[in-house]
């Protein structure tokens, strides 16, 4: 039997045991996938956890927010991927070696040409909101892919922000050209709106485990020729989404890049690859 699970905090509303419980379905593997919930200063709990991963009582794990850097020095080695993106969302033991993977990164970028498939991209600039393990994710692929990013957070979120891209032009220098960050309110987004094509909420402002209403300032219009894409998935609609569908923008919330990230974690534990349609039309029904 295989054992799988997620760490995270809070994570109750987590709809991952759903996605990975049809996986194991749908690949013929008799096997569980469990909720375990770290505070975010429980770093024994962390230890005690990977331990278990080490002794072959646990499989492979998933980690959410706010463990994707706390796990960092706990693993062994880092893949290419989460070493640049400095964050981990998958842990797996190969030849006796605790192993950190991401796998956002590629699940947020196929599910991205799901929204940008519904309009023409007139700019590859895209403005971020946040700076943590998540925003990390988005910007390697949005970076691998050519695109210009202005991070914007909260002023208290400022030094993180400078932080993730000191770590990215340490990787590559070329990343430090096309990397900014700002302060998330009216008078420093403003001048921006004109050239964006995308906007990424990579905050929890709106998750429904976390804080009600939207990270977009208030008074700020929204640029009219930029598309949404909100990681959040609980609710499936946010109050950012809604705002911008009023103001006749394209969205899309992060349940297909769950999925995608999902999947592909799935597929370093078990070596079995599995349709992301045929889960997604599970977990919508």
């Amino acid at each position: 039997m295989i054992r799988l699970g997620l760490i995270g905090y809070p994570i109750s509303a987590s709809v991952s045991p759903k996605i990975h419980h049809a996986a194991l379905k749908e690949a013929g593997l008799e096997g569980e996938y469990k909720l375990y919930t770290i505070h975010p200063n429980d770093i024994q709990g962390l230890k005690n956890l990977l331990a278990k991963v080490r002794t072959d009582e646990i499989d492979g794990l998933n980690v959410t927010i706010p463990h994707k850097q706390n796990v960092i020095p706990l693993v062994d080695e880092l893949s290419y991927t989460a070493a640049t993106i400095g964050a981990v969302n998958t842990i797996v033991l190969e030849d006796g070696k605790l192993i950190g993977h991401n796998t956002d990164a590629p699940g947020f970028w196929n599910d991205l040409q799901e929204l940008l498939g519904q309009k023409e991209v007139q700019n590859q600039n895209a403005l971020i909101l946040g700076s943590g393990g998540a925003a990390r994710a988005v910007v390697y692929a949005l970076l691998d892919a050519g695109w210009n990013i202005t991070l914007a957070t909260r002023k208290a979120d400022i030094p993180q922000a400078e932080n993730l891209i000191s770590d990215f032009a340490t990787r590559n220098t070329q990343y430090a050209k096309k990397l900014s960050n700002i302060e998330l309110k009216m008078a420093t987004l403003s001048p921006l709106l004109s050239s964006l094509s995308l906007i990424v909420n990579a905050t929890p402002v709106g998750m429904k485990s976390h804080h009600a209403g939207t990270p977009w300032p208030k008074e700020l219009p929204f640029p009219s020729h930029a598309a949404l894409y909100d990681l959040i998935y609980t609710p499936s609609e946010t109050q950012f989404m809604q705002d911008a569908k009023n103001a006749r923008l394209a969205t899309r919330n992060g349940l297909g890049m769950l999925i995608g990230q999902a999947l592909l974690s799935f597929e370093i534990w078990t070596g079995k690859k599995v349709s992301t349609e045929k889960i997604e039309k599970f977990i919508m029904k």
